[in-house]
């Protein structure tokens, strides 16, 4: 699990990068967690993952 969870965040960094240079010109992106989370949760998605609570 660790391994996917590294990938998805490098992902997102790379990404995110681009994200700020590109789109925002170069200006630091102060709600970058939720641009990582929604990032991380389409990447994880579209490979096949599923994120779902746990029963209690």
């Amino acid at each position: 699990m660790t391994e996917i969870l590294l990938d998805a965040l490098k992902k997102a960094a790379a990404a995110h990068g681009k994200y700020e240079a590109d789109e925002l010109g170069g200006v630091y992106d102060e709600d970058w967690p939720q641009w990582y989370a929604q990032h991380m949760a389409r990447t994880l998605a579209e490979s096949g993952y599923l994120i779902v609570p746990r029963e209690s």
